[in-house]
This record gives C-alpha cells, structure tokens and sequence, in this order.
C-alpha cells in the first residue's frame, strides 16, 4: 500500500495505491484543489449548512458560503485549510489542523490526522477537539474518490434514505431500497447524480470491480453513509459522516461539543487483489 499526502491541500490523501493499482482517483501534478484530491477531511461539519445559517445556543450564525455559486456553505473548514505535518515516517504520518475561531466559524478548535498504512490497508483516524471556552456544535467526515469501471457494484446496509431537493438538501425519509437495492449489491455507474445520505449504517461497505479487485471500507463513528455520483463520472464518493447535511438545523440537531471535549471518526480501506477476492456472491457480514 503506498499513500501520497498534500497537507497544504487541506490535509488531504493526493493518492492511494496498491501495487501500482489506484484505489482512490490519483490528484493530478500540482494539483491545489482539494476537489481534485483522492481524500479529504470533513471538519468541523460535513456536508452541507443551508444558506450558510443556523442558531445554536442562543446564537444567530452566518458562515461564509465557500463554494462559488453554490448557495450552502459545504464541508467545514478544514478542507480549504493547510494543515501542518507533525511526524512522518515510512508507514505513517499525523497532520494537524488548528482554527482560532476568527472566521466564519465562530468557535476555536483543533483537528488532527492520523494515517497509518499496512500491507493492503490505509487506516485514517480524524479528531476533533473543542479548545474554545463554550460548547459548539461538531461534525466529521471523510470525503475519498473511488473509481468505477463498467461493471463495478456497491454494497452496504442501511436503515433510510434521504431523498434530496434541487438545491441538494435532504427533503424526505423514505426507505433505504427506494432507489435502488444497494444490499444485494448494485452497479455504481450511471448517467444521472446520486446525492443522497443514508442512514443507519452499519459501518460497512465493499465495491466490487469489474477486474475482480475488491475493496472495502469500514468506519466507527459515522452512523451516516452519504453516496455522491457526478452524473456519467467515472468518479464517486462514499462518505462516513457523524451526521446528516444540515443537521445543525434541523430538530434532532447536530451534537454539541463542551470545552476540551473531542470527537473521533475513523475509516479503514482495504484492498484486496484479484486473485485473492472472495466471490460477487458473498454478502457483508
């Protein structure tokens, strides 16, 4: 397993591979976009905030909207952030991430990263911590690139699906197979969007390409899964979040986080080669 990171990039992965073969899209040269990155972080809340508003604690908030002309803020801040290298070594490296609260977001905290590579396994650990003098609301998440030939497939379990509106915020709970029966395993290439956040997962998940290759993922702290497809992308994301877009607004509300308290998300990706891959019919445990 060999990983490339671009901290200044947001703390983000530029590339996973194994054995010369891609797992997560590779950054191009150079590249100082996040959104062209193999990885990012979500911190300190994923996804996206309507309008860039919400009140919390007695508090009327305005965040920046951070995206062009996209009418939420999305993602946090972090992955706009550069993030400092604390240690580095052959098989692992830990990033770290401090805002002062002298923007949009109003509370101070620090974010840290921990990457720790195996034989056929990445392991990424994000924490948060609130070092500010009043609680705030806190969110992580990953957000990684996959690639998907003709005949890759998706598997994972959940309870709901969110289905979204036009300005892509969640609208409605319906059940999880109402488009589509992702635990019996279903291709991920498409010609329409997929922006949809699923909850109840279970933690797991495996994409099975069309070469034979295999990987899967696995998270604790995100009970939420949301599934992003650019419309006829080779491109698509699975992204372990703490929490639903919008969440901050709405009435189970996003979890609030007391001063020195911290948060941890962590996922793992495995690969497992063709040759060695257990066979389409097996199901996740």
């Amino acid at each position: 397993m060999e990983a490339a990171l671009a901290p200044a990039v947001g703390g983000s992965l530029a590339a996973l591979r194994f054995a010369g073969t891609e797992i997560l899209r590779t950054a191009p040269a150079s590249s100082a976009d996040p959104l062209q990155m193999a990885s990012f972080p979500l911190v300190p809340y994923a996804n996206r905030i309507a309008h860039g508003r919400f009140r919390f604690a007695g508090r009327d908030v305005r965040l920046p909207l951070n995206f062009g002309d996209h009418p939420h803020s999305i993602h946090g801040i972090g992955w706009t952030s550069a993030w400092h290298v604390e240690a580095v070594a052959q098989d692992s490296a830990h990033l770290t991430h401090r805002y002062d609260g002298d923007g949009g977001w109003p509370w101070a905290y620090e974010a840290q990263q921990h990457f720790t590579l195996f034989d056929d396994t990445i392991e990424m650990r994000l924490t948060l911590r609130n070092i500010g003098d009043e609680a705030m609301p806190a969110g992580l998440g990953f957000h990684p690139y996959f690639q998907a030939d003709e005949d890759s497939s998706l598997q994972f379990q959940a309870d709901r699906l969110w289905l979204a509106a036009a300005d892509l915020l969640p609208v409605r709970e319906v059940a999880a197979d109402a488009l589509g029966d992702w635990s019996a395993g279903a291709p991920v290439r498409g010609d329409g969007l997929i922006d949809n956040v699923y909850g109840g997962w279970n933690g797991s998940a495996i994409i099975r390409r069309g070469d034979g290759t295999r990987i899967e993922l696995s998270a604790s702290g995100a009970s939420w899964f949301h599934v992003y497809r650019p419309p006829l992308s080779r491109d698509f994301c699975l992204e372990p979040v703490s929490h639903m877009p919008d969440a901050v607004n709405r009435p189970e509300g996003m979890e609030s986080m007391e001063p020195g308290a911290e948060k941890t998300l962590s996922l793992r990706i495995a690969f497992t080669p063709a040759d060695e891959a257990l066979p389409q019919r097996d199901k996740i445990a």
